[in-house]
C-alpha cells in the first residue's frame, strides 16, 4: 500500500509538471513569439481554457502528502516555507496578469501586465526545477526530522546547503529550458500564422539545448548523490522512464523535422514524463534526503499513514481520478483545433 501511494505521489506530480508545464511554458515564451496584442491573446485563447485546472494537480499533490505522508508535508513546508512564498506569489501573478490584462484597453496597462505574466512563468519555471534539485541534493534534516534553508550559502552544494548553490541553479535552469520548450511547441500545435512560426523556432532551439545539458545534468545529479546512478542503473522502472524520455526526445525532433507539431508535443509530454518517472524510481523510497546523515532521510516507509487510513484514501482516490482525467479529455475534445485570439471585450 505504501509503494502504491508513492507512485500515486509521483503520478500527480508528473501530470502537474506536463499540464500545467506547457501553460508555465506558454507564458515564459509569449513575448517572444507573440508580438501584438492580437498575437498575445492569441497566446492566451491557447492556453485559456486549461491553466486553472491544471493547477489543480499541484493541489491534489499536496492532499496526498497529507492524506499519505503527513510528515514529510509537515517538514517540507516548514523547511521550504520561504520557496513556497514564492511560488504561491508567482501562482498568484500568473492568475492575476491573464484574468486583469484585457480589463482596460490602454497599451501600458496591457503591457505590464503582459511582461508580468512572462516573468512570474519564467520564476515558476526555475523555482519548481530548483526545488527538485535541493529534493535530489538533500536537505539539512535534523534527528527530529525537521530542517531549515537560507537562501545561499556558498554555491558549493555541500553542508550547510542553501536553497540555491551550483547544482539546483543548473536544474533550475534545466527545467526552465525544457518547460518553455515544452509551451513552444504546444503554441506551435494550437496556434497559427506568425506566432505558430516563432514559436516552432523558438522550440527548435530550446529542446536542442535540453538535449545537449541532459547528460550533464545526470551527470551532476550523481555527483551530488552517490546513490542516484546506482539505482538508475539497477531499476526497471527507471529504465523505462529513462527510455520513454529517450523515445520523447526522438519524436520532438522527429515532429520538428516533419512539420507534426502534435507529435513533437506529445514526445515533449513523453519525455518531461519519463524523466520524473525514471527519478522517482531512482529515488525510491526516500522522499526527502538528508545530506548528512542518510539514515536520517524521510522514507516512505517511515512517514506512511497507517494502512486503514491509505485504504480509505484509496477508496476516494479511484473515484476522483478518473473524473479528473474525464474532464481533461472533455476539454481537448471541446477546444480542438487552433486558437483564436478573442474578440476586443470578449475573453482573454
Amino acid at each position: 500500500m505504501v509503494e502504491l501511494w508513492f507512485a500515486i505521489a509521483a503520478v500527480t506530480v508528473t501530470a502537474y509538471v506536463v499540464l500545467d508545464g506547457f501553460d508555465l511554458g506558454a507564458g515564459a515564451l509569449h513575448l517572444l513569439v507573440a508580438r501584438t496584442d492580437t498575437e498575445r491573446r492569441q497566446v492566451l485563447a491557447a492556453i485559456g481554457p486549461y491553466w486553472d485546472g491544471n493547477e489543480v494537480w499541484l493541489l491534489a499533490t499536496g492532499g496526498i502528502l497529507f492524506v499519505a505522508f503527513p510528515k514529510v508535508l509537515a517538514s517540507g513546508l516548514s523547511g521550504f516555507y520561504l520557496a513556497i512564498m514564492l511560488v504561491v506569489w508567482m501562482l498568484m501573478l500568473r492568475g492575476l496578469s491573464i484574468e486583469f490584462r484585457s480589463h482596460v484597453r490602454e497599451p501600458l496597462w496591457r503591457a505590464a501586465w503582459d511582461a508580468m505574466f512572462a516573468f512570474a512563468s519564467t520564476a515558476l519555471c526555475v523555482f519548481l526545477g530548483a526545488a527538485l534539485g535541493n529534493l535530489l541534493r538533500g536537505l539539512p534534516i535534523d534527528t527530529e526530522g525537521w530542517f531549515s534553508l537560507s537562501l545561499f550559502t556558498d554555491f558549493s552544494a555541500r553542508e550547510p546547503v542553501g536553497i540555491l548553490d551550483w547544482y539546483t541553479v543548473l536544474v533550475g535552469l534545466f527545467a526552465l529550458l525544457a518547460i518553455a520548450g515544452h509551451g513552444g511547441l504546444y503554441l506551435a500545435w494550437k496556434t497559427d500564422a506568425a506566432v505558430h512560426e516563432r514559436a516552432r523556432r523558438m522550440a527548435r532551439v530550446l529542446w536542442m539545448a535540453v538535449a545537449a545539458l541532459w547528460i550533464p545534468v545526470t551527470l551532476a545529479t550523481g555527483f551530488v548523490n552517490p546513490g542516484f546512478g546506482s539505482a538508475l542503473a539497477t531499476r526497471p522502472i527507471a529504465w523505462l522512464g529513462a527510455l520513454l524520455a529517450v523515445a520523447g526526445i526522438a519524436a520532438i525532433f522527429a515532429g520538428l523535422r516533419r512539420g507534426r507539431d502534435g507529435a513533437a508535443f506529445a514526445g515533449s509530454c513523453a519525455f518531461l514524463a519519463g524523466l520524473l518517472v525514471a527519478t522517482a524510481a531512482a529515488t525510491w523510497p526516500v522522499m526527502l534526503r538528508a545530506s548528512g546523515d542518510p539514515a536520517l532521510s524521510l522514507t516512505a516507509h517511515g512517514t506512511a499513514t497507517d494502512p486503514a487510513g491509505l485504504r480509505v484514501a484509496l477508496r476516494w482516490w479511484v473515484v476522483a481520478f478518473p473524473l479528473a482525467i474525464g474532464y481533461l479529455v472533455l476539454l481537448f475534445r471541446l477546444h480542438r483545433g487552433k486558437a483564436v485570439a478573442a474578440a476586443e471585450g470578449e475573453g482573454y
